[in-house]
């Protein structure tokens, strides 16, 4: 590749020609096959390179995945952001195909710019459009994978009142077919006038008893288990050990029992009665528990469309507190393990105009953020109040803080503590946008080792004529 095709390229077109020339004999030569790596993020990045021949993918590390960013052809230069910012590469490269490319060290790459304003400027453009594409790209990576956090979370909440009706249903099904048979025999010729009215006074003793189930602790429950089992088995009623439990659930106890079935002698009738009354207590149980497993599901179905505001207006007047509370069932499935969730929600809250998906998402990204930083172990905090014409909002935590030293470049794109791979570094960057920029608010840090605070301040009204 001769110096003329380097001289053409508009980092270098306006160097002098002693100047280009010493650049040229400095740079190193390479060569890639297709699939090698050039660079890898989190390396620290000593060089920047021009591509001569083939290609170079650049990729970054979102979501456990590598997302593919763009395709750097012949005549780009690439890694020039780490020698800028005296940082780790952002990102990955990798050949697309057998590539030829001059390495360019951090002494050279200094002097160029030294040496020539006009490659300052091509290069800042450079920077400025990459850094825009590469936003825009990872934004939607974002997006995609705060999708997936909410999916994964919905999953987890739907799966439990999910099993449990299928499970009822299932076992409705066998404890009606058992009630039936039961009750066929009930009206059978062989039961006297006296025997069905106390039938009937037992189905009406069901109804008041299933409103009000029995409040039993574990010791008291155990000794009447035990003393009906032992009772029924003395009256020749099989199964003993099965009828119990759910006859003691509902009140059904020994006294109660002899006081009901007097007149039936015992044997048959007495187990046949006994069966049916424990086989349609279950049958009321099994109800309950599908209607409770089916009004979850409702609830959680009722939370995401609240949290997500479908089918609403960008802007709404937001409860913010109830954005909160939202907000925690959907992450409810990273709180399970061991955080502990203090509420200090000021009375009497006025709503706030907002756009009330994005703020959502805020709560989300922080309260996430706060949970990872905590290790899914420990105290977090959410307080609201009202300054003035404002709403504020702080979310805490009692993890390990974040350093003093880099405080001020937590809210800069692409600026993670993270390690590759676990982070974009975009979560607080949008969430600094979306409170500043979006809400006209503010958003203050305070942090030290045991004590994190993001404090939130929205106005009440949006500005009006404001995008």
């Amino acid at each position: 590749m001769s110096l003329d095709f380097v001289r053409r390229l508009p980092l270098f077109a306006d160097l002098p020609e002693a100047d280009l020339r010493e650049l040229y004999q400095r740079a190193e030569p390479m060569a890639l096959a297709a699939g090698e790596w050039l660079m890898r993020e989190g390396e620290s990045g000593d060089a920047l390179f021009v591509i001569l021949e083939g290609g170079i993918e650049i990729t970054k590390r979102s979501g456990g995945q590598e997302v593919a960013l763009a395709l750097r052809e012949p005549g780009e230069v690439i890694g020039e952001m780490a020698l800028l910012e005296h940082a780790p590469r952002s990102a990955s490269g990798r050949a697309a195909q057998d590539t030829r490319l001059l390495k360019i060290d951090s002494n050279a790459f200094r002097q160029v710019l030294m040496t020539s304003p006009t490659a300052a400027l091509a290069l800042l453009r450079t920077a400025n459009m990459r850094l825009r594409s590469t936003e825009a790209l990872l934004r939607q990576s974002e997006k995609m994978a705060s999708l997936g956090t909410l999916a994964a979370g919905l999953a987890h909440e739907l799966n439990n009142p999910a099993a449990a009706v299928q499970s009822s249903s299932r076992q409705l099904r066998q404890a009606l077919a058992e009630w039936q048979n039961l009750a066929g025999q009930l009206d059978g010729p062989a039961f006297d006038v006296g025997q069905r009215k106390t039938v009937q006074d037992l189905q009406t003793e069901i109804a008041r008893r299933i409103a009000e189930p029995a409040k039993l602790d574990p010791l008291t429950r155990s000794d009447l288990e035990s003393e009906l089992q032992d009772w029924l088995e003395t009256k020749g009623v099989d199964r003993a050990w099965e009828l119990a439990p759910t006859l003691i659930t509902f009140g059904f106890d020994v006294p109660t029992l002899k006081g009901l079935t007097g007149n039936l002698s015992p044997g048959h009738f007495l187990a046949i009665v006994t069966r049916w009354l424990a086989a349609s207590c279950l049958l009321y149980a099994l109800l309950d528990e599908v209607r409770l497993g089916a009004e979850r599901i409702a609830e959680i179905v009722k939370t995401v469309k609240a949290y997500a505001y479908l089918d609403q207006a960008p802007i709404q007047l937001v409860d913010v507190p109830e954005g909160l509370e939202n907000t925690l069932i959907i992450l409810r499935h990273k709180l399970k393990a061991g955080v502990s969730v203090v509420r200090d929600y000021a009375p009497d809250l006025p709503r706030v105009e907002a756009y009330a998906s994005e703020l959502n998402q805020t709560w989300t990204n922080l309260i996430d953020n706060a949970v990872d930083a905590m290790q899914g172990r420990g105290r977090l905090t959410l307080r609201t109040y009202r300054h003035e014409h404002n709403v504020v909002v702080e979310i805490a935590d009692d993890g390990p803080g974040i350093p003093a030293e880099i405080q001020s470049r937590i809210f800069d794109p692409f600026f993670t503590t993270k390690p590759p791979g676990s982070g974009t570094g975009l979560g607080l960057h949008i969430v600094y946008n979306s409170v500043v920029h979006r809400h006209h608010g503010q958003i203050h840090l305070t942090s030290q080792p045991g004590a994190t605070t993001f404090q939130i301040v929205l106005p009440i009204q949006l500005s009006r004529g404001q995008p």
